[in-house]
């Protein structure tokens, strides 16, 4: 904690969306290009106070850095506590750069309640942060639950035809989970009170509890459903395609970059290091449920008609690889599922951003009517192609170093786990790659060879010598005027680079991001040693 007391860092990285939000308040809702650089200069500057985190955290120093600390709400022992670990460093970067990327690419994508828009996109952005910093349960908590507001809003008044239903099942949902939550909480809370004779919701005290086995299987079991609904896992991953298809472009990226992440999160800073016993009697379950999710989201994917809709299931089994290698309790797998929980967000939000941008111009996601993406738009076909051939796990990219360590980590699990069990499941998931590679590549055929469609302004000749420029405007088979179908703009490029250079950075040098990551994980697998032997 020797960097912690010098400067409110994470303080300041927490509450600058927020000023933003509420500086916006007092804006007039007609002036919207106001609106606008307001959000995207509190979107920059929260990315911008971000950054000493990285070059300012110590890797071999202590565990919880740049910590603060102040009453709250003593009468029930609740704090105003934050810190940060090199789990949480890594996934604060990657949402201040994140949220300040979906902001950006808003500046002409949404037209509509532009204030109320950016609004709740910064108070996301602070329950986000909030929740990867927090110390404190209940502050966890509370920042676990703000962020459901703004996501519900955001599917239900910027989505599409079906926006309605899809932000209800997200809410009822995760509410659902968080309740169960609140119940494993409350367990540790007062079993804490009654071994210490302390009200504490200290998460760092909480750890050091000796919970009986029996009780951490109950609350385990509790802090299970509450994250394997936000991750998600089969079975409760029905609430994800719906939310992912319905909501906005923006919405999407943050929906698959960040809030899925806080689910495996959860797993990785809560719930094994806090109840190691429990997380050893449900790890085979973890495991089981993991691998289902990866074939079947592949299944879902190859059955997928729409493109977001394909890349939503997509999400389902690229998140089992990640709790595959959380389930093995092991220092390589745990490496490998983080990296994986950081290159998916870099991976599948380029991905819905450039399906979002296929749908502003084709005006559908319907792949059998998508085809020549190579002709009439280039540079936006092989963006495509680049983020398609790094989901499916290409060397070099860094989909790999989250894909194939995963699955190599449960040849070996930890702690007495069935070697047997764990080697099934590696084979499995090993197969779940291959449908990987069918569908993405089955996906980049339909959408990005052969000749533009009629519909889109192709036909005869399909306009090979036109692949720069636009073709000419015309109306789609439902009746929409299509604009003129157009290649990669300014704002594209500005949004999406830093996802592509670091897609590559981390393909090619993947240490950059283990060396924060590994001694976090050392020293959490080292106390499951002392407690599972």
């Amino acid at each position: 904690m020797d960097n912690a007391q010098n400067f409110p860092l994470l303080s300041l990285i927490l509450f600058t969306p927020t000023v933003g939000a509420i500086i916006l308040l007092f804006v007039n809702k007609r002036q919207g290009d106001l609106i606008r650089w307001i959000a995207n200069i509190f979107a920059f500057a929260g990315f911008v106070v971000s950054l000493p985190l990285w070059f300012s955290y110590n890797v071999q120093g202590a565990e919880w850095q740049f910590v603060e600390r102040a009453g709250w709400i003593p009468s029930i022992g609740a704090e105003y506590f934050l810190g940060v670990d090199g789990f949480s460093v890594l996934l604060i970067l990657l949402t201040t750069l994140m949220g300040f990327l979906a902001i950006l690419s808003s500046w002409t994508a949404i037209t509509e309640r532009l204030k109320e828009y950016y609004i709740l996109l910064l108070v996301l952005q602070t329950g986000m942060l909030g929740a990867f910093m927090s110390l404190d349960f209940l502050l966890f908590f509370l920042f676990w639950e703000v962020m459901l507001v703004p996501m519900y809003f955001l599917i239900g008044v910027w989505g599409s035809d079906r926006r309605l239903y899809s932000a209800i099942k997200f809410f009822l949902y995760t509410l659902v989970g968080s309740v169960v939550m609140l119940l494993g909480i409350l367990a540790l809370y007062f079993y804490n009170h009654s071994v210490t004779g302390v009200y504490s919701f200290d998460i760092t005290q909480l750890q050091q509890l000796n919970v009986p086995f029996g009780l951490q299987r109950w609350v385990f079991l509790a802090f299970f459903l509450g994250f394997a609904i936000k991750v998600p896992m089969f079975p409760f991953h029905t609430w994800l395609p719906d939310a992912h298809t319905q909501a906005p472009t923006q919405g999407s990226v943050i929906l698959a970059a960040i809030l899925l992440k806080l689910g495996t999160y959860g797993f990785v800073r809560i719930a094994i290091p806090m109840l190691p016993e429990g997380a050893k009697a449900w790890a085979p379950v973890i495991g089981i449920l993991a691998v289902i999710g990866i074939i079947y989201g592949a299944l879902g994917c190859l059955a997928q008609t729409d493109m977001k809709r394909l890349i939503a299931f997509s999400s389902v089994a690229h998140m089992g690889f990640v709790m595959l290698g959380i389930s093995t309790l092991t220092e390589f797998g745990i490496n490998a599922a983080l990296f994986g929980m950081v290159a998916h967000g870099l991976i599948t939000g380029m991905l819905f951003f450039v399906a979002g941008s296929v749908k502003h111009r084709y005006h559908t996601l319907e792949i059998k009517r998508l085809s020549g993406m190579l002709i009439q738009a280039p540079r936006l076909g092989w963006i495509l192609g680049f983020a398609a051939m790094a989901s499916l796990g290409l060397p070099g990219l860094a989909g790999f170093w989250g894909e194939f360590p995963a699955i190599l980590s449960a040849y070996n699990p930890g702690f007495g786990l069935s070697t047997a069990l764990f080697r099934t499941l590696m084979v499995i998931a090993a197969i779940g790659t291959v449908l990987a590679a069918g569908y993405l590549l089955w996906l980049y055929q339909r959408t990005a060879f052969g000749e533009p469609s009629e519909e889109f302004g192709g036909g005869a000749g399909g306009g090979h010598g036109h692949a720069t420029h636009a073709l000419s405007a015309g109306v789609n088979e439902d009746g929409d005027h299509h604009d003129e179908i157009y290649d990669v703009t300014p704002i594209e490029w500005i949004a999406w680079t830093p996802f592509l250079i670091a897609i590559v950075v981390f393909g090619v040098y993947p240490q950059l991001m283990f060396k924060v990551m590994d001694p976090a994980v050392t020293e959490m697998v080292a106390r499951l040693g002392e407690t599972l032997g």
